[in-house]
């Protein structure tokens, strides 16, 4: 069974394994009414009642879809949590450049827009999705209060911001920013070396941690690195008679910080393997050893 991990700063606990709706739209199963249903029901099943949405996933489809799912299932709205992102612009017939977005009126309009959308009153969370070049960390503030003060939104967070962007809007808001969502993988570590971790345990938050299996390169590896990364989990697996997605997550559980990793699977039983990778603590040397494969070298 999946745990809580507590936010004690916003007085808000979610499970300690998210699950993630970018890939919703693209379940084999199928991403109708009934199989997303299933889907949810699943994760509950497992302690999982967190979802990580984000208005431009499924090409601005799949909130939409999930929200007709808690229309028709009112009561589910009282057993889960939602975290949405927004501040993405995508081309395409009315913008013909990606930027981003950060102004107070397109945050208030992601927001309004998401909570029609997903069919509910209150969003849990809402995370700025990339730092934009042109935010004003002053105009965020105020809107993200405004918000929170109509009761649309509970908490605000950002997601893929370096230490420095994090601490400019942290300085103009005057609640705790939730959490920094960002990429951490055996392949992509720069958050444990280049402060964003340290950064989050000295303000007493947790990292989400999105592409925990690298985008799946750890179970279809293609490089020499990636091999090597495999075998030496599929031997610590061995070791502990876990699965090679259990030995992963794991080693994210290890991480003082209390990294918080987005599950990106359609397939339910990688979910059910996931939810029980916390019967399988390591051993500090069993920690290094993945880190040194996965990076090609010793710590210094």
């Amino acid at each position: 069974m999946v745990p809580q991990i507590n936010f004690p700063k916003h007085n808000l606990s979610i499970s300690r394994l998210v699950y993630g709706i970018w890939r919703l739209h693209e379940d084999k199963l199928g991403f109708g009414e009934d199989r997303i249903y299933e889907k949810i029901n699943f994760c509950l099943g497992l302690g999982i009642d967190t979802f990580d949405h984000a208005d431009i996933y499924g090409d601005f489809e799949n909130e939409e879809r999930f929200g007709n799912v808690l229309k028709k299932y009112p009561d589910l709205k009282q057993k889960i949590k939602i975290i949405t992102k927004c501040g993405i612009q995508v081309p395409g017939a009315k913008f013909p450049t990606k930027h981003y977005n950060t102004s107070k009126e397109h945050i208030r309009y992601s927001v309004e827009r998401s909570l029609r959308k997903l069919q509910v009153e209150c969003l849990d969370v809402v995370l700025i999705h990339r730092p934009d070049p042109l935010m004003d960390p002053s105009e965020m503030a105020e809107v993200f209060e405004s918000l929170i003060q109509e009761g649309k939104v509970k908490h605000f967070g950002v997601s893929n911001f370096t230490t420095s962007q994090f601490q400019m809007v942290q300085s103009k808001y005057n609640r705790p920013l939730f959490t920094n969502q960002v990429e951490f993988h055996l392949f992509c570590t720069e958050p444990m070396f280049d402060g964003t971790f340290d950064q989050m345990m000295e303000v007493g938050i947790h990292p989400m941690i999105w592409s925990p299996t690298a985008g799946g390169k750890l179970f279809t590896p293609k490089t020499d690195l990636e091999s090597k990364t495999l075998t030496k989990l599929q031997e610590i697996a061995k070791k502990y008679g876990a699965s090679v997605d259990q030995i992963l997550y794991s080693w994210f559980l290890n991480h003082p910080a209390g990294l918080v990793p987005i599950l990106g699977t359609n397939d339910s039983k990688r979910i059910e393997s996931a939810a029980n990778c916390f019967s399988f603590p390591l051993t500090r040397v069993d920690w290094f050893s993945i880190l040194e494969v996965a990076r090609g070298r010793e710590v210094a």
